[in-house]
């Protein structure tokens, strides 16, 4: 950034514009700042003086308010911000911090409250789909049993019966018992 003769009128000028804004009955001109001790890093201080007594200073807290007030068109004429461009002395005007529209309580109320609902859905859901199952598990039983059949199988290598569930398997020797009672 080149700091030249050009640059320190328009930083007068900026000045003299912002001590104007600031006080309408002033009649501050460019002349009426001073810069003083301006170094190769772009670092000085400077002075406004009364336009009525060209000796005497206009206080700091002036100069302050008025640079405060007018420091967002400064930063614009150099093209600069708050960071870049800064005023020892003078504090800078950050813009507030930015509030959430919804607190964060709320937010968090969200969250806690929306993981509780999903966790009772999915204990429902999957307490319904287990009892499906077993349901389903109970009719294939009942299927199963209906359809064993009577089959030969081999146990110790000789063939056995296997008992029928559902109708069940009438021992013959006690047969002959059965008829020997009447019914009433």
């Amino acid at each position: 950034y080149a700091w030249d003769a050009n640059e320190e009128y328009l930083f007068k000028a900026m000045v003299a514009f912002a001590m104007r804004r600031y006080s309408s009955k002033s009649t501050t001109q460019i002349s009426n700042v001073l810069l003083c001790n301006v170094t190769d890093r772009v670092s000085f201080w400077f002075v406004v003086t009364d336009s009525s007594k060209n000796v005497t200073t206009v206080p700091g807290s002036v100069v302050e308010a008025a640079i405060r007030m007018n420091r967002n068109r400064i930063n614009s004429a150099f093209l600069l911000s708050d960071k870049t461009l800064q005023f020892l002395k003078i504090t800078s005007t950050l813009s507030p911090p930015v509030e959430p529209s919804t607190p964060v309580w709320l937010i968090v109320f969200g969250v806690v409250l929306c993981l509780i609902v999903a966790g009772i859905v999915f204990l429902i859901v999957s307490g319904i789909q287990k009892h499906k199952k077993k349901n389903k598990e109970s009719t294939e039983r009942e299927n199963l049993e209906e359809k064993v059949e009577v089959t030969v199988t081999l146990e110790n290598g000789l063939p056995c019966e296997v008992l029928d569930l559902k109708a069940g398997h009438i021992n013959g020797v006690f047969a002959a018992d059965d008829e020997r009672f009447t019914s009433l």
